[in-house]
């Protein structure tokens, strides 16, 4: 098994255990879908500004 493979899995191990642990906890499937979008939007965010710094270093050509 690659790294990445292992870190795929691992990432779904984990949102399978945040999923149950959340819904033990009384939050309901809106909920957790909220809090996934929350989650998909801070990605978004911060791809979009690392996305616009490297574009704002690269180098002009005239």
């Amino acid at each position: 098994m690659t790294d990445r493979e292992a870190k795929s899995r691992a990432v779904k191990i984990l949102a399978k255990s945040i999923y149950r642990d959340l819904e033990a906890q009384g939050f309901d499937e809106k909920q957790i879908v909220a809090l996934a979008t929350e989650l998909i939007s801070e990605v978004t965010s911060k791809i979009a500004r690392t996305s616009s710094t490297k574009i704002e270093l690269a180098p002009q050509h005239a």
